[in-house]
């Protein structure tokens, strides 16, 4: 590897929205610091799945549904 290109890897605190934390190593801010997060998986509906809808109105979802829905217990 060539020295002087690559980004200084070191320990960093990742502290959660619900205030737990763990030590990581990364590539962000400097070594010992802490990186306070805004959203998480366990509070972003993304990785729990939320109360989100699926609006398709015809398109993708309902093709694939359509033709592959008897796989799912459908038709």
């Amino acid at each position: 590897m060539k020295d002087g290109i690559h980004p200084d890897y070191h320990m960093i605190k990742v502290v959660m929205t619900d205030g737990t934390e763990y030590m990581t190593r990364s590539t962000w801010g400097k070594e010992g610091d802490e990186m306070h997060l805004e959203i998480d998986p366990k509070s972003h509906s993304a990785w729990t799945g939320g109360s989100q809808h699926l609006v398709d109105r015809g398109g993708r979802v309902t093709r694939f549904k359509e033709k592959y829905g008897f796989l799912m217990g459908g038709k």
